[in-house]
């Protein structure tokens, strides 16, 4: 499990610089799966029906909320897309990758 899944987000204050592309590339090795196309760290996930994705979904739901971290979500009926960005830094921040971190983990639960 990533270091990153042991961590809290935090509120970030004004002015926080988003991450740099060597630093996203070096925590995307911390999330196996995780994808950045310049604007947001994203993964998509397949299951076997709709019940098991929104189990998935609800999981997520619960973690996301308990860090205060919210991310876009796409939900089909075998499929979810998960994208995290920092809106209020208008890029990716560590905050993103301890959410995509801890989602990781829930496979380990």
């Amino acid at each position: 499990m990533s270091t990153l899944a042991g961590r809290k987000c935090r509120p970030l204050p004004a002015g926080t610089p988003a991450l740099s592309r060597a630093r996203i590339d070096a925590l995307l090795t911390e999330v196996p799966g995780w994808t950045y196309d310049g604007k947001v760290i994203a993964k998509s996930w397949s299951f076997k029906n709709y019940y098991e994705t929104l189990a998935f979904v609800n999981a997520v739901a619960w973690l996301v909320h308990r860090e205060d971290h919210h991310p876009d979500m796409s939900v089909g009926y075998n499929r979810c897309r998960v994208e995290f960005s920092t809106h209020s830094i208008g890029g990716i921040s560590e905050n993103d990758f301890i959410c995509a971190a801890k989602i990781e983990a829930l496979g380990s639960i």
